[in-house]
């Protein structure tokens, strides 16, 4: 399949994309990796006016350590967040989510930016940084705006990005949770999880289970109220909404939320926690 024609631009530098998303706004659509935005062209399932690749913006690919948070540029590649010493050392929860994504060629291709813009309800990577209470920084020409992570999509593929804004960065606390864990569930080999768990010391978060990924607060005030691993799991799908498709029933995915959660929570509870 041939795309629909559009106008394409090539950003040199933050300043040329900021400045394009500017005078373009609505019109344009920011290509990071592109392993979701160009199968989706090829297919006419999307349309685009204008493209604007942001590929040669190197200054956004970057992790570093600043004084209460870990820092992770919006172009950094899934890859690197297995392989940095930082996230191993700091957020080794980001490198288990990444390690879960796609195949080798996606994860060399697939950006943390893209993760988050995309705004799949069931995408990996955003979901440990919700788990993580993660802060996305969005900037414009104007200046730059700090979104909780959990609070950045509002509907699948819909952020509260504007017109004349990027992605650019994302923010760890630290210091990071001394006990986290991972679950995950996908049928065939390489799909989207049907439902996953991300665990960070007492905060839950869920993917699959609704529109958006989201925090499962019933599980974490039961964990507050000092319930045992069982019965706080038992509240994983409270003010949850998840759909009926092809891959699942609501009813199904209701149930694996409360199993994985109680896989997870045991798996924090028997981790051991590292020096750092």
């Amino acid at each position: 399949m041939i795309p629909a024609n559009l106008h394409y631009h090539r950003a040199r530098d933050l300043t040329e994309a900021l400045r394009l998303r500017q005078a373009y706004g609505d019109l344009l659509r920011p290509l990071a990796g592109g392993q979701s935005l160009l199968p989706a062209l090829k297919l006419r399932r999307d349309r685009v006016d204008t493209l604007l690749d942001l590929g040669r913006v190197d200054e956004l690919s970057y992790v570093v350590h600043r004084d209460d948070h870990l820092a992770v540029g919006a172009l950094t590649r899934y890859h690197r967040l297995l392989t940095d010493p930082l996230v191993d050392r700091y957020a080794p929860l980001l490198a288990v989510a990444a390690a879960a994504v796609g195949d080798p060629q996606v994860r060399h291709a697939g950006t943390v930016g893209g993760a988050l813009a995309q705004a799949d309800p069931a995408a990996d990577l955003p979901l440990a940084l919700v788990a993580l209470d993660a802060v996305v920084v969005l900037r414009s020409v104007a200046g730059a705006r700090q979104v909780p992570a959990a609070e950045l999509a509002v509907a699948p593929g819909v952020t509260v990005c504007r017109p004349d804004e990027l992605v650019t960065e994302v923010r760890v606390p630290l210091p990071g949770p001394a006990l986290w864990s991972y679950r995950t569930f996908a049928r065939p080999a390489l799909e989207w999880s049907l439902v996953a768990v991300a665990v960070a010391d007492d905060r839950v978060a869920l993917a699959g289970m609704g529109p958006t990924i989201r925090r499962a607060y019933g599980v974490e005030a039961a964990l507050a109220e000092g319930a045992g691993v069982a019965a706080a799991a038992a509240r994983a799908d409270e003010g949850c909404d998840p759909s009926d498709d092809v891959r699942g029933s609501a009813a199904y995915r209701r149930h694996l939320s409360r199993v994985l959660v109680a896989r997870a929570l045991a798996d924090r509870d028997t981790a051991v926690e590292e020096p750092r």
